[in-house]
């Protein structure tokens, strides 16, 4: 078998080290005997490591994959590196642990509390599975040091993942991913792996399961996003979890926010790590919307809303006429913002020095509506991890002067309010969109009638998201060989004009001046490895590889002006849409060329 001599010694040791169970040796062992080189390359290539969701891959044996062995290597890294940055003190440390609906979730989630009860470390433990904010809202609660959620938020059904949180609740940040995966690279077998027995560890006090108050705690919190008084409001939703732990939190949200009369579809209401009824529970595909979709049809509903498996991602799409719009991220972040504020500004409440916080692929739609209400809008990296460490660095007094965050969001569906979760939140955001939605059409207006106004007072926006899949070794090679090839010259663009680079990796920024390109620092922003082309309309693409997924990602936002008259608005609303297909096209077109 011609593999590289490092791949062979991993392969001999997971095939025959006692450390495994004889199934996964087995795994393995088989592998090895079918001469499956792809397939024992991409398992033991490279050990998986935290990107701007956690550690997250494909379930099976091997160092490139999820299993409760590599569950135990993180978390004892984890636990080494606590105990290493807490040195010195006397009461004992904590982690929050909570998981979702995936296969493995809650073996995993146990192992992790028994790993970390061998070290010393007390487990506050989820006795059900619970959505992502309130293992957020617990590190908090609880005051714990850290937090784990077991999850792979959307991905598909063969994957699952470990999400680690810092102190604050919110996930982790520089320097303590790296940290941790340096111990975790330190680690270099797993016969030493301390655990103690999970039963053993709730006698000793070590491991304790909640959730009531958890529970109590999250909605306690919740009623303070409520805007409008609603009591039984007639507006029909139908809402699917997607086989998640949606369905332990947001039909009691909608109830909490006034909204009595919830239809779940059947075939998706019963948490299911296998997803039968679709291909990926992800929200922002259509495919796995269909169902409730064709249910809210059925029933007439006004409103529906899915969330992803571990209930941070919100879909909305609303019934307009006769028709069921959808609304994509960018489009909801920017309708729930605009909402927001202007309830706020209305009332007189918006707090003093409003901060709202949005990310460098997100649309510039959503700052400009920010600013048009008087608050102060921040850009951070990709990632809600980024989003709400700004918002901790305010709330601590290391960012001055000291803005009050309001409500933040990005592109990929994700949206938060308030300042008690540290991640995004799609319990509130389902309960926020409702309300908006019965707030607007009870005044006689839709959601594309409020989004009209906002591109008529700003400029008619239009974005999509274009993802080239491409997993184990090979993909991850020829995602490097793609970014090389952007990064090394901006791509002509028929008829379109790049002014400006943006690579946040080399932390640089070029514009085009006068003929020549001028070069200076980026000082504002970590390095990430995204690249960002401004065009001279104000519209901007951005690439990045994902942080979670073996994929590259391609944001496209156009923008055109919205003309003086209805029927140059229609027509900028037209053009604006048809430059971002032929754009979209000619970059991936471009990026698929690349081998």
């Amino acid at each position: 078998m011609n593999l590289p001599s490092g791949i062979l010694e991993k392969i001999e040791y997971w095939s025959k080290s006692s450390a495994f169970d004889p199934k996964t040796r087995k795994e393995v062992q088989d592998l090895f005997e079918q001469n499956n080189e792809k397939e024992l390359t991409d398992r033991f290539y490279q050990d998986l490591s935290f990107g701007t969701g956690g550690m997250r891959g494909i379930m099976g044996a091997g160092t490139c994959r999820m299993n409760i062995y590599n569950i135990g290597k993180a978390t004892t890294a984890l636990g080494l590196y606590l105990k290493e940055y807490t040195k010195g003190r006397s009461d004992q440390l904590k982690v929050a642990i909570a998981y979702d609906s995936r296969n493995h979730s809650r073996e995993f989630a146990k192992k992790s509390a028994e790993i970390l009860a061998a070290l010393g470390i007390g487990a506050v433990i989820t006795r059900q599975m619970r959505p992502v904010p309130m293992l957020s809202l617990m590190v908090r609660h609880f005051n714990c040091d850290a937090g784990i959620c077991v999850t792979a938020s959307h991905n598909p059904p063969a994957y699952n993942g470990f999400k680690v949180y810092w102190k604050t609740g919110g996930q982790l940040t520089p320097p303590h991913d790296q940290n941790i995966i340096d111990f975790y690279n330190n680690i270099k077998s797993y016969e030493n792996l301390e655990s103690l027995d999970y039963d053993e560890g709730i006698s000793k006090g070590l491991i304790k399961e909640v959730l009531d108050e958890v529970d109590e705690a999250y909605f306690l919190q919740l009623q303070s996003l409520k805007m409008q008084n609603f009591k039984n409001h007639p507006l029909k939703i139908v809402y699917s979890p997607i086989h998640g732990t949606g369905i332990f939190a947001v039909p009691k949200a909608l109830h909490q926010f006034g909204f009595p009369h919830v239809e779940i579809p059947p075939e998706q209401e019963t948490p299911d790590g296998n997803f039968p009824t679709v291909s990926s529970p992800n929200p922002e595909d259509k495919e796995a919307l269909s169902i409730a979709l064709n249910l809210a049809k059925e029933k007439n509903a006004d409103l529906v809303l899915a969330t992803d498996p571990d209930t941070d991602r919100i879909a909305c799409i609303v019934k307009e006429g006769s028709e069921y719009v959808s609304f994509n991220g960018n489009e909801l972040c920017c309708l729930l913002t605009e909402y927001i504020l202007s309830t706020l500004v209305s009332r007189g409440t918006l707090p003093e020095s409003p901060l709202v916080v949005s990310t460098i692929v997100t649309t510039d739609l959503h700052k400009k509506i920010a600013e048009h209400y008087g608050a102060h809008c921040e850009q951070t990296l990709t990632g809600f991890k980024w989003i709400c460490q700004l918002v901790e660095d305010y709330e601590q007094g290391i960012r001055k002067p000291y803005h009050r965050f309001v409500c933040g969001g990005e592109e990929s569906y994700g949206f938060l309010a308030g300042n008690f979760v540290r991640d995004k939140d799609a319990i509130s955001a389902c309960a926020l969109a409702a309300e908006m939605v019965a707030f607007y059409k009870d005044k006689g207006l839709n959601l594309s009638q409020v989004l009209d106004t906002i591109y008529k007072r700003h400029g008619v926006y239009s974005d999509v998201l274009h993802n080239v899949v491409l997993p184990g070794k090979q993909g991850s090679q020829r995602i490097e060989r793609m970014m090389e090839r952007f990064r090394s010259a901006p791509p002509e663009i028929q008829g379109i004009r790049i002014t400006k680079v943006k690579d946040f990796l080399a932390k640089t920024e070029k514009t085009l001046t006068n003929a020549a390109w001028v070069e200076q620092e980026l000082n504002d922003l970590p390095p990430s490895n995204v690249l960002q082309y401004h065009l001279s309309d104000g519209s901007k693409i951005s690439i990045r590889p994902s942080g979670t997924e073996p994929k590259i990602k391609f944001y496209f936002s156009m923008r055109a002006d919205a003309g003086s008259s209805e029927q140059e608005f229609e027509l900028a609303k037209r053009v604006c849409k048809d430059k971002l297909q032929m754009v979209a096209k000619e970059f991936v077109k471009i990026a698929e060329a690349t081998t």
